[in-house]
């Protein structure tokens, strides 16, 4: 018995240590295109980035949520968000340029597409959500990992911090009091996000957009737009 739990321990490392890899490649990517950006254009779109790697408490809780069988090959196959990236940019349009940079690149393929920029959830959250493969290469040969990157500006991610702040002291069970004035404040994030990105673009001589969201392209391979 012991032996098997070790081998279970050492089996889950492993799995692990997959997805770690793949988040340090969707990081490196980012790095990359943030100082091309910057070499390129004097511009830096990305404010900064942050990345986490769920633990087996919180995937073994998900599993049990979801119905998962609880084998690692049907967790890799249903639980796209064990590695996760989060890329905080000043402005809305940083967010889709950054977006579309990364999934046009040849060795990323899209799996999934949630865009809560241009239809936010009810309570108001907003972020660009995308479930990406990416390969990584072991000693025993190559891999592909899924990763979700969430892309969002600052504002955004303010209103997510103190939703998630707010939720978790409620256990959930948040006052409507509390839910209307989170609603309110997001209308005042986005309200923040198009006002500062027009003074942006009017300090570098560029006419306001009218559009606060721009349309996403066709993604490559065929694959998914807006969900």
């Amino acid at each position: 018995m012991l032996e098997q739990v070790r081998g279970l321990r050492d089996e889950m490392t492993r799995f692990l240590s997959e997805y770690r890899f793949g988040m340090r490649e969707i990081e490196t990517k980012m790095s990359i295109l943030r100082e091309d950006f910057e070499n390129a254009h004097a511009y830096n779109p990305v404010e900064h980035v942050t990345c986490r790697l769920k633990s087996p408490d919180s995937i073994a809780e998900k599993v049990v949520r979801k119905g998962v069988a609880p084998d690692l090959d049907s967790i890799r196959r249903e639980i796209t968000d064990i590695a996760g990236v989060r890329v905080t940019c000043s402005f809305v349009r940083d967010v889709y340029r950054l977006f579309e940079l990364l999934v046009g690149q040849d060795d990323i393929t899209v799996r999934e597409v949630k865009d809560y920029i241009a239809e936010p959830k009810e309570n108001g959250y907003k972020s660009l959500h995308v479930i990406v493969e990416v390969p990584v290469f072991l000693s025993t040969g190559m891999v592909r990992v899924p990763v979700e990157v969430q892309f969002r500006t600052i504002a955004m991610d303010f209103w997510a911090s103190l939703e998630h702040k707010i939720y978790y002291k409620y256990d959930k069970h948040v006052p409507s009091r509390l839910t209307d004035s989170l609603r309110e404040a997001a209308v005042t994030a986005s309200e923040l996000d198009a006002r500062m990105e027009n003074l942006h673009r009017e300090i570098h001589g560029v006419q306001p957009d009218p559009s606060p969201v721009p349309p996403l392209r066709a993604l490559p391979s065929g694959g998914p737009s807006r969900a």
